[in-house]
């Protein structure tokens, strides 16, 4: 391997999912405003350019030149670099992301993820957790009465909800033997296993609510009871940070949720053109997102003590009985 396989490549490729994650960040908040606005029969953004598409644009642009304040009574170091982190695990956990099949480019067989490595799956989880405490760290250093409860929420919702997501993991994990996601694809397994392994999409999905701060669980932040929770300090590009960190989850999420469920970049004829499965996974990964939108204008926000019984009380018991069951079904059936 020369320098072009050790710096080059790997930098281009995380170059380009930086750009592709921010700009898929930008328009998705397009396109849950515009799909928010028709499920409540309005219109949405519609006065940037045609049809809202520069709206984007324009957020950010007013979020960069707002005038930056920083309270005299937050831990400054603490208080800057928490939306900072909150946002680089957000992008550094799509790197294992696998979207499509190996290309061969100029007689060298390029990967389509930044980084295929043989923990794929357990990575992911290590990073989402690295990004709980800037959420944690933000409401702390805030001193903020509403900031402390919104990150003390955001705890116990992650940790909890974790558990269950976890399980449903390595129920998953009984079937293809590999944490890597590009073996996990690529890997043919009986029709039987996709239709269970089906079956644990909705836990699945539901911890993933929980785990992205999505409504109905988006009690860390909620208006009517914490102002705006962690981030009632934060205003200006801070407060975008958090944004983008969030709708970056999302994308995350629903890129990881279309690989374990969905088969991921699999499709016809992705052998003859491996372009395709970048396509294919591209359509599973907007599909899922309106899945969360489509959730978020049809479920009513739960209260904190409900969030925690629907893990504890259901969550937690059905997915070890799943587990129990798969790890049946691989010994009976193989």
């Amino acid at each position: 391997m020369d320098w072009v396989d050790l710096v080059l490549i790997p930098a281009v490729k995380s170059l380009v999912m930086i750009l592709v994650l921010l700009t898929g960040f930008a328009y998705l908040t397009w396109m849950e405003r515009k799909l928010v606005a028709r499920f409540q029969v309005r219109l949405g953004p519609n006065r940037a350019l045609r049809f809202g598409l520069g709206q984007p644009l324009a957020d950010a642009l007013k979020a960069i030149f707002k005038e930056e304040i920083i309270p005299l009574h937050v831990e400054k170091w603490v208080y800057v670099l928490a939306p900072a982190l909150a946002l680089i695990a957000a992008l550094a956990a799509f790197a294992v992301v696998p979207l499509g099949p190996p290309i061969t480019l100029g007689g060298r067989t390029i990967s389509l993820s930044v980084a295929s490595v043989d923990i794929g799956l357990l990575y992911m989880l290590a990073i989402a957790g690295v990004g709980t405490y800037g959420v944690i760290l933000a409401g702390w250093s805030s001193n903020n009465n509403y900031g402390i409860l919104g990150a003390l929420r955001t705890g116990a919702q992650m940790i909890s909800y974790e558990l269950p997501m976890g399980i449903l993991l390595a129920s998953v994990l009984i079937f293809t033997g590999t944490l890597n996601l590009q073996q996990m694809t690529e890997a043919t397994r009986p029709a039987w296993q996709y239709l269970w392994a089906l079956v644990a999409f909705v836990p699945f999905f539901i911890t993933a609510l929980a785990e992205t701060n999505r409504s109905p669980f988006d009690l860390p932040e909620t208006e009517n009871e914490l102002v705006a929770g962690y981030q009632t300090e934060y205003g200006g590009i801070k407060f975008a940070l958090f944004f983008m960190a969030e709708y970056i989850n999302m994308i995350t999420s629903s890129a990881l949720m279309a690989t374990l469920f969905l088969g991921g970049w699999r499709g016809p004829f992705v052998e003859q053109i491996p372009i395709l499965g970048v396509f294919y996974l591209f359509i599973k990964i907007v599909f899922l997102l309106f899945v969360f939108i489509w959730v978020r204008s049809s479920v009513p926000r739960v209260r904190f003590d409900q969030l925690m019984a629907l893990n504890w009380k259901f969550l937690l018991p059905l997915s070890l009985l799943y587990l129990a069951i798969t790890a049946v079904l691989k010994v009976f059936f193989g």
